[in-house]
């Protein structure tokens, strides 16, 4: 059996419905009336331990509602979910011991204390041992490059100092599962890269299985080499980066700079064909032509100063994969 194992899990909110103003506001003290929303429907998958996978989707998909079902935070409607050899919503005190969850737009810090209080109070409901705690807060401190942040009040710290602080909460029990949503949303480009290293190294030195959560194709290609797709909470791709890369990734785009006039190219594999200043822009299938193929077959019509290629980037194949399945 897998690390983390979903069977067919389904999860359905009843929202109240009420039109604006304040007759309709009044009426519906008295009368509601109800839609349903089915935020994820039959979802399965298994990871195994050490992993890390990217789940992802638009806005709506039902990530956030699958990882709160994770989490333990929420029961799906119906289904399975079994975690190391856990079932979160039932064994939740065990459970929760075992992870750790960082929600971009959500603390765990206390926001008025510096973060090093935030750490010793989640050292006492951890019931942590003090040579344990202090071994595990020093290395996080270092990796994370907090020692001249950790004493000042959460509040004055820029949002890539909290983000980093806010993991480092979530690792302090040393859990063998981490739920990351959205760890690197608005941070700059310095903490990005610093969040980003240490969750390849805790990965790859506690063997820590990570599911990610984020709208950053980057973190997506920096970290996972597997990825999830859901949309319209049903999963829509299961697989990994390279497997899309061969799939979906099928166009490279070739800026060539030459002071010849290209009148004519009749080549298969070649899509289109656009003049700029000094050269031309080709868009070529790679699947019947090779970026080599294509320059040698270039250079016997135009003499090629320079050459840049631009492949696909993850954005571009996530969003054929939305147009495929309409979402």
């Amino acid at each position: 059996m897998s690390f983390i194992n979903v069977e067919n899990i389904s999860k359905t909110f009843k929202v109240a419905q009420r039109k604006s103003g304040l007759k309709a506001t009044l009426k519906s003290f008295f009368k509601r009336k109800y839609f349903y929303i089915e935020a994820v429907k039959n979802i399965s998958f298994q990871i195994e331990k050490g992993d890390i996978v990217g789940y992802i989707g638009p806005n709506g998909a039902g990530k956030s509602t699958t990882i709160k079902m994770l989490s333990g935070i929420l029961l799906p409607d119906q289904g399975k979910i079994e975690i190391n050899n856990m079932i979160p919503a039932l064994d939740r005190q065990k459970y929760v011991a075992n992870i750790g969850v960082v929600f971009g737009q959500r603390s765990q810090l206390w926001w008025d204390l510096p973060a090093l209080d935030s750490f010793d109070l989640l050292k006492n409901i951890y019931k942590l041992k003090d040579d344990q705690y202090q071994k595990t807060i020093q290395e996080l401190i270092g990796l994370l490059e907090l020692d001249n942040i950790v004493q000042i009040p959460v509040r004055q710290l820029s949002l890539g100092q909290r983000m980093r602080c806010e993991i480092a909460a979530s690792l302090i029990h040393n859990p063998s599962i981490l739920f990351l949503d959205e760890p690197t949303i608005g941070l700059d480009a310095t903490s990005k890269q610093i969040v980003r290293n240490f969750i390849k190294r805790i990965n790859k030195e506690r063997k820590t299985t990570i599911i990610l959560t984020t709208h950053d194709m980057n973190d997506i290609e920096a970290l996972a080499k597997r990825i999830i797709l859901i949309g319209k909470g049903q999963v829509l791709y299961d697989g990994t980066i390279k497997h899309l890369k061969q799939k979906y990734g099928n166009y490279c785009n070739v800026i060539v700079t030459t002071k010849n006039i290209l009148k004519t190219t009749n080549k298969k594999g070649i899509i289109s064909k656009e003049k700029i200043t000094d050269g031309y822009i080709f868009k070529i299938d790679i699947n019947q032509i090779t970026v080599s193929e294509f320059l040698k077959y270039l250079a016997t019509k135009v003499k090629v100063d320079d050459v840049e290629i631009n492949n696909e980037s993850i954005d571009d194949l996530i969003i054929k994969l939305y147009k495929e399945f309409e979402i």
